[in-house]
């Protein structure tokens, strides 16, 4: 007992709490199996190195600043027909992170751009990798904030740069300002070939300059930089929420005609 009791307090002051938890077990596992004290102590390494897998999972996953789980699984292709499985399947297995590539997808509202984004992103996190969602709404937020207090660079450095995939969600649904559109060519400027990207937009490349301020230069650069390594999917079909409010009998407001001439 008291050997045992050595042996636990040896490993607390080495961090190895989960061998410490499991060896009492394993161990009489290994008198039962007769293994030996090579294979014993694998089986305790094992058992440490999946707790803290399963640790760095679920804070990698914390701090990624998700707004919900989504799976790649749970993704409807039976409705959004016009999603592109071919090229989901293949960023899948996460090589395009590895390539330091990015990944633009494209559509109206509401059919699963989003839930794709985090879907890839949740499953960079359980493969151990860092990751960081952020509306473009959000990020411009902070990006002038940190601008203001004359911490720009330290904020690209640990907001933008650390992360190995960086996801920014909405671009395209409010227009940003001159300072804004800059901060964001910054962001994109960079990341380029140093780690990988995904934004969703619900505006086609051609009305992104709308977007950034009306500067059709600056767009230009900042798509060359976020295009050059880049997979892009655009996703066709109907809003999966309208659906679901139709589905559910919730009558939908009829679009308004436009006045005629003259009329007050």
């Amino acid at each position: 007992m008291m050997e045992l009791e050595r042996i636990d307090d040896l490993c607390q002051r080495l961090a190895l709490g989960t061998m410490a938890t499991h060896l009492a077990h394993v161990a009489e596992e290994a008198v039962r199996r007769e293994w030996s004290y090579q294979e014993f102590f694998e089986r305790m390494l094992q058992a440490e190195h999946r707790e803290r897998q399963e640790r760095s999972r679920i804070l990698l996953t914390k701090i990624a600043g998700f707004p919900t789980i989504k799976t790649l699984e749970q993704y409807d292709f039976t409705f959004a027909t016009g999603a592109p499985k071919s090229l989901l399947n293949e960023l899948a297995s996460l090589a395009f992170i590895e390539r330091a590539e990015n990944v633009v997808l494209l559509g109206p509202s509401g059919v699963g751009k989003t839930h794709l984004a985090i879907a890839l992103g949740y499953k960079a996190t359980q493969s151990g990798i860092k990751t960081r969602f952020v509306s473009a709404a959000d990020l411009m937020l902070q990006l002038a904030a940190a601008y203001r207090l004359g911490r720009l660079k330290q904020y690209l450095r640990r907001g933008i740069q650390a992360p190995r995939l960086l996801i920014i969600d909405e671009v395209g649904y409010l227009p940003f300002s001159r300072e804004e559109a800059n901060h964001f060519f910054q962001a994109i400027a960079q990341r380029y070939e140093h780690g990988s990207i995904i934004i969703t937009s619900n505006l086609p490349f051609t009305q992104w300059d709308t977007t950034f301020a009306g500067d059709a230069t600056m767009t230009a650069a900042m798509l060359d930089r976020l295009l050059h390594h880049a997979h892009v999917g655009m996703i066709t079909g109907e809003s999966y929420r309208l659906r679901e409010r139709k589905k559910a009998g919730i009558k939908l407001p009829a679009a308004k005609s436009a006045p005629k001439v003259g009329q007050n």
